[in-house]
């Protein structure tokens, strides 16, 4: 998940996204994880936002729209980019490891499902809490070991381990920020057949050829979701 000419060939354009996020728009019970994720964001009453990794800019546009706050964004892929700047959003083709903006320029950094993209996250958390506020906030959202738990086990494959994941997301916010909060939500995802279900698999990353082994199965496969939002505050400042 973190190997970067894999995620670059996946963002290339928005087909493989697109389909996860079907899953999520559609299929999901009860509110969005993108719900989950705005409210933190609502909470914190932005001024100046930086979204890192922001896909297609659907999020960005959001919080610009609904909360008047100075939004900018970057992801590494120019075709993300284009689909953000289509959205109004301004967006740069650029990475969380190297950010062109000066020590506490932004009071809210938002990392959505991207965290574990990174090739070098100590690098890029650094950054994070190098360009925010003092009392400024991560919100940083991913998955844990046991998302769609149900749809893994059909193929025979387990979840795979994250770098920023549920289970070690705090330990290593940690070393870059005083403060951190975990929010779980324990939401089901709902696929209506046996197709979609392929479909999602189909679109995974790093997983993607395990649709050839998904088994007919009549009716629904509700699957559990694990996911969570991170709140880290106060960054830690390294000694000069």
């Amino acid at each position: 998940m973190n190997d970067p000419d894999l995620v670059a060939r996946q963002y290339a354009d928005e087909q493989g996204l697109a389909a996860r996020r079907r899953v999520w728009d559609e299929f999901r019970d009860g509110p969005s994880s993108d719900d989950w994720t705005f409210d933190a964001v609502i909470e914190a009453a932005p001024r100046h936002l930086l979204e890192v990794g922001c896909g297609w800019g659907g999020l960005a546009e959001r919080v610009a729209r609904d909360t008047g706050a100075d939004v900018v964004a970057c992801d590494l892929s120019p075709r993300m980019v284009e689909l953000a700047r289509g959205r109004g959003v301004r967006a740069f083709v650029g990475s969380a490891g190297a950010l062109p903006f000066p020590d506490a320029s932004f009071d809210v950094v938002l990392a959505n499902a991207m965290l574990y993209h990174l090739p070098h996250l100590g690098r890029g958390l650094a950054e994070l809490a190098r360009v925010l506020t003092d009392e400024g906030r991560l919100i940083a959202t991913t998955f844990g070991q046991g998302h769609l738990r149900e749809v893994w086990e059909l193929v025979g494959e387990p979840q795979a381990n994250l770098s920023f994941g549920v289970e070690n997301g705090e330990e290593e916010l940690r070393q870059y920020f005083r403060d951190i909060e975990m929010r779980h939500d324990d939401a089901t995802v709902t696929f209506p057949n046996a197709e979609e279900a392929r479909t999602y698999v189909a679109s995974s990353i790093t997983r993607s050829s395990y649709a050839d082994v998904m088994p007919t199965f009549e009716g629904a496969l509700v699957a559990h979701s694990d996911f969570a939002v991170f709140v880290a505050r106060r960054p830690r400042r390294p000694v000069r």
